[in-house]
């Protein structure tokens, strides 16, 4: 064993780096969900933990509120017959009742399965028919969405059943449905109030058991991200992984112990970057969440003055939004602390910082966020140009990505990770099809490690798009596009964006004859598609300009080239 940087530990000539033992790792605190809220309520009890603005009234908890309004949520679940391992879902958008179901589901014992809001129809049976949720938990209304219309159309027979009197054979585990923002039950879905009434005879004592009754190696939380494959994969954690990134974040972005953050953030929880980042960054150090339950520049902007906000959490394409909102130039920011001072938003004629955000990592959902860093604050001798270090007792290797043979060291592979932090398993896949022989995950992620023991990440090798922070499989586009009258071929790809990162184009080979315009292939997957999977751009293509390989699939990274050359030429 070679040592390298900060401690970590480089196989002799190998591509294998190894992070410092966990148990060697500092400031880790309770390692199940149930635990987590139970131990931040003992330490910061009274203070503000999240706000919310509800049609115009201002709503906050303490985090002894926070515990309490949990508590509640888990004798519910518990009166209702939720148990050890059964999977609580909820479909809520970033207000005081996801955390309260987050954190109630675990008090109760059980399995939390945030779903996304930005879920179809067809994805959100989808999703539903692949979770096995004992219970579901939504907020009725989103925007122009109403989800109680949504779910009894996927299924009517929530529409004439009485709460509690469901046997649906679509989803044939799910026992009971509420509703956040109501009190009155439309069909099976039941009012929140009437919801939480039935808890009120469990006794306090019986909760206490059931969240201790949850294991660090228990299955804890459930998440949903789009796979290779175009269907939502299931990815299912521990307690223990969320629980340590939960502790660590707060350490890596290296808060002042004299000011905790007071972060806002429109970004949705049932993504692990906002729950990780956002969410617990700030619980974990005891400052307070300033919600905004869907993102709006000028109300953002407002939000963060009226609330001093000292730290602002949005995705790349989002900053330009809220540097052109109409109140950008005359909002008081004076209160922001922790604005990587790098980005045009820490030039806002208020905002004065010094801070630096850490950008040397790397992660994704399997790992629950990060699994090498680099915290803010490494000097840039040590950290920039590269993608971290090893988190504590996780392991890095690269491989060559057709025969899976560790490359030697510094050269360029397929990345490989495994750790604590890694998840169980992907619902419905056996683990040693995910796995490699040695309990890796590899990530179709390309890249290298370096004499020092550092990541530098390339890349991916598969074909997913990152658009706005959000992963898109290609394949899931083109099976809906495929579907449209006058489609031959359909390839989507992601072109590179200063904005989002990448831009989601979708390239179509017409049949003959066939009439099709960009407004149109767009309008079909609108109704199909959650918004930020339809494409941005739509190119038409002859079938004869899209190269193949030898077993006539579509060379993407060409196509990718040539998408890009035909938006570049169309802006000259």
């Amino acid at each position: 064993m070679i040592e390298g940087v900060n401690g970590v530990q480089i196989e002799d000539g190998l591509s294998i780096v190894h992070g410092i033992p966990l148990s060697e790792e500092q400031g880790i605190g309770p390692l199940t969900l149930s635990g987590y809220v139970q131990e931040i309520a003992r330490r910061y009890g009274p203070r503000e933990a999240a706000m919310v603005m509800i049609d115009g009234q201002r709503i906050s908890w303490t985090y002894d509120e926070l515990l309490a309004r949990a508590t509640e949520v888990a004798k519910a679940l518990i009166a209702i017959g939720v148990g050890k391992g059964n999977r609580v879902g909820f479909i809520i958008t970033n207000r005081l009742e996801f955390l309260s179901n987050l954190f109630g589901a675990a008090l109760a014992g059980a399995i939390a399965a945030p779903i996304s809001t930005f879920y179809t129809a067809s994805e959100m049976e989808e999703v539903l028919s692949i979770a096995g949720v004992s219970a579901l938990i939504l907020e009725r209304r989103v925007l122009k969405k109403d989800f109680a219309e949504l779910l009894t159309g996927i299924e009517p027979q929530l529409a004439s059943a009485a709460p509690g009197e469901i046997a649906s054979l679509k989803f044939p585990f799910l026992r009971h449905l509420a509703v956040i923002d109501q009190d009155e039950s439309i069909g099976a879905i039941e009012g929140w109030s009437s919801f939480l009434a039935r808890g009120a005879d469990i006794p306090d004592a019986l909760v206490e058991a059931t969240a201790a009754s949850s294991k660090p190696a228990d299955p804890g939380i459930l998440l949903f991200s789009s796979g290779s494959t175009g269907k939502a994969k299931g990815i299912l954690n521990s307690h223990r992984g969320p629980c340590l990134q939960f502790w660590r974040w707060p350490q890596w972005y290296q808060f002042g112990a004299d000011a905790p953050p007071r972060t806002w953030g429109a970004n949705a929880f049932f993504w692990s970057g906002n729950l990780c980042q956002q969410m617990a960054g700030t619980l974990s150090a005891g400052g307070t969440l300033i919600l905004q339950r869907t993102f709006d520049p000028e109300e953002a902007l407002a939000l963060m003055e009226a609330e001093k906000a000292t730290m602002p959490i949005a995705w790349p394409h989002q900053w330009p939004q809220l540097e052109q909102a109409s109140n950008y130039a005359t909002v008081d920011l004076s209160a922001m602390r922790y604005v990587d001072f790098r980005v045009p938003f820490a030039r806002q004629p208020t905002v004065h910082t010094t801070w630096r955000q850490n950008d040397e990592s790397y992660g994704n959902t399997e790992t629950f966020t990060l699994i090498t860093v680099f915290p803010v604050g490494t000097p840039g001798t040590i950290a920039e140009g590269t993608h971290g270090i090893p988190t504590a007792g996780s392991t890095i290797k690269i491989v060559d990505a057709f025969t899976g043979r560790t490359a030697p060291l510094g050269e360029r592979g397929e990345i490989a990770v495994k750790g604590p932090t890694l998840m169980l398993g992907y619902l419905g896949i056996p683990l040693d099809e995910t796995l490699d022989d040695e309990g890796f995950l590899r990530t179709a992620d390309g890249g290298f490690i370096d004499e020092l023991g550092r990541l530098h990440w390339e890349g991916r090798l598969n074909d997913i798009i990152k658009t706005g922070g959000a992963n898109v499989s290609p394949l899931e586009i083109d099976a809906v596009i495929r579907d449209m009258p006058g489609v031959k071929v359909s390839q989507t790809v992601g072109v590179p964006d200063d904005l989002l990162g990448e831009v989601v184009v979708g390239c179509i080979v017409p049949k003959p004859g066939a009439a099709l315009s960009e407004a149109a292939v767009r309008g079909y997957a609108r109704d199909k598609l959650a918004s930020y999977k339809i494409p941005r751009r739509v190119l038409f293509f002859e079938e004869d300009e899209l190269e193949t390989t030898g077993s006539s699939k579509i060379k993407t990274a060409d196509l990718r080239k040539l998408a890009a050359q035909r938006l570049a030429a169309e802006q000259a």
